[in-house]
């Protein structure tokens, strides 16, 4: 059992943890050099136009236990489903974001902060409190030769209004996690009313039968490519999604 599917079973437990918690002690190696050194740069997936550092099955760590990381929760080394359908949605509607200021929380690798200003978004901030995903971002923007800011600090339950649209890929991966996230969306529109927001979803169960799904109106259907299926247990579409607490979708 190779080092993604043990990733995608911790995640529930690690990604939340990290996510309610304060801002992770720097670590004491390179970042950049431990990025170089077990990633490749990759555009094998659903954003060509996007090239990333990623953990791949030609990496020595996809075959590595997790505890042979030396990096807690090396999300930012995968592009996620509800990731990669939100980018490619954000690439075929640039309209969506050109001339705007963009949030996008738990940026991870940053594909979707690239996009945005890829298409010409006013101002793009990547927020991410993984230390090694903040240099992860940094090294994929460069990359792919844009500009965005990156934030550290935890946002989620934080009143902002200053943002035209905000990002959310993947995740709503725990029930919990989702209900905190639903109400500060809501808080959120509460701020600012004309505030998008977007939210990318492969179909996960607890997306799925969630209640505040019913405030969500799909604008996007993608089916996800063969690599990605294959490496995430079977899922094969995920969808975009606007969030508006005032309807109800029946």
């Amino acid at each position: 059992m190779h080092f993604k599917p043990k990733i995608l079973d911790q995640r529930l437990n690690l990604l939340f943890r990290s996510c309610h918690s304060e801002k992770r002690k720097k670590p004491s190696f390179d970042p950049i050099g431990f990025i170089q050194g077990n990633t490749e740069i990759t555009a094998n997936h659903m954003t060509p136009e996007i090239r990333l550092h990623l953990i791949t099955p030609r990496c020595a760590l996809w075959d590595s236990r997790v505890d042979q990381c030396p990096v807690a929760d090396p999300f930012w080394a995968f592009y996620w489903p509800g990731g990669q359908v939100l980018t490619r949605y954000i690439l075929d509607h640039g309209s969506v974001v050109k001339d705007k200021s963009v949030l996008d929380v738990g940026s991870g690798c940053g594909a979707s902060a690239i996009a945005a200003a890829m298409r010409g978004a006013r101002r793009v901030l990547a927020n991410d409190i993984d230390p090694v995903a903040a240099t992860a971002v940094k090294m994929n923007a460069k990359l792919n030769c844009v500009n965005l800011e990156i934030s550290m600090d935890n946002l989620i339950g934080q009143g902002l209004h200053q943002w035209d649209v905000i990002f959310l890929g993947d995740m709503f991966y725990d029930e919990e996690f989702a209900s905190d996230v639903s109400d500060w969306l809501k808080t959120l529109r509460h701020l600012n009313s004309s505030c998008q927001i977007l939210i990318g979803d492969p179909g996960r169960f607890s997306f799925e039968e969630h209640p505040a799904k019913s405030l969500l109106s799909k604008v996007a259907e993608y089916e996800l490519d063969e690599v990605c299926k294959r490496e995430n247990n079977g899922l094969t579409v995920g969808g975009v999604w606007t969030y508006d607490p005032t309807r109800r979708i029946k």
